[in-house]
């Protein structure tokens, strides 16, 4: 399906026209009491809403970048049509059939979003009147960084490492930066190996330096702290002992 017209002015008659295509394929495949995800700047697929306030934000804010694959709304990718699914839960179109790594999972720990949206919904505990007073307001509200993080994080975790990969670009990130950790590789001697990689992989979406490694990774919190040891190996210079 062509949607080139997401990245027309919101004004154009293509994009208002693309607007109502969305709406409607995402009430049919993805509604929960008459309201969705809103995928425009401001919700970022956080907060539900009725399809006027929707059609609204995406008027006035637009999309969220890089929202192609309308994965919070049905849409299932030929990669993830085999897995099972729950229809009216539209988090679950996203879910990858079972791997090694839970990498959905352990995005969920880090940010604590486990049944993020059902209890953002009964927290909320609006009404359809509240929703539409809710939702002229809403679009002018910063966004909750936390969940912008997961997000882009969820994004990183379904982009392939390359074309057939069993690997995603944020699992390979993290198994390698774990191995750098575990052999107290120095950062100069992780870029290289990455710059090598990178020759040997072209069409691979690896990194090129050990500082774009962490670019990747850093919202999940994950690094390490060298902490020195007495040579007999009986204790740690660490917390009161640290000096």
């Amino acid at each position: 399906m062509d949607r080139s017209w997401m990245n027309l002015p919101r004004v154009s008659i293509e994009y208002r026209n693309g607007v109502q295509t969305f709406l409607d394929f995402a009430f049919t495949n993805a509604s929960q009491e008459d309201m969705i995800l809103c995928p425009c700047k401001k919700c970022g697929n956080i907060n539900w809403h009725i399809r006027e306030v929707v059609h609204e934000h995406l008027i006035v804010c637009g999309f969220v970048r890089g929202y192609i694959k309308w994965i919070f709304h049905g849409e299932i990718t030929p990669r993830r049509a085999s897995s099972t699914s729950n229809s009216n839960d539209p988090l679950n179109s996203h879910r990858r059939s079972h791997r090694e790594d839970d990498m959905e999972g352990m995005l969920r720990d880090a940010f604590n979003m486990h049944d993020y949206h059902q209890s953002v919904r009964e927290d909320c505990d609006i009404g359809v009147n509240d929703s539409s007073e809710m939702g002229r307001n809403g679009c002018h509200e910063e966004p909750n960084r936390e969940a912008t993080k997961f997000y882009n994080l969820l994004d990183e975790m379904n982009e392939q490492l390359y074309e057939g990969s069993k690997y995603s670009k944020l699992s390979f990130c993290i198994r390698l930066f774990h191995l750098k950790c575990l052999g107290g590789w120095t950062g100069n001697s992780f870029t290289q190996l990455l710059e090598f990689l990178g020759e040997m992989f072209p069409f691979a979406k690896i990194p090129q330096s050990s500082k774009d490694m962490k670019k990747v990774i850093k919202d999940l919190g994950l690094g390490y702290e060298k902490i020195h040891s007495c040579p007999n190996d009986c204790m740690l210079y660490w917390g009161d002992r640290k000096n």
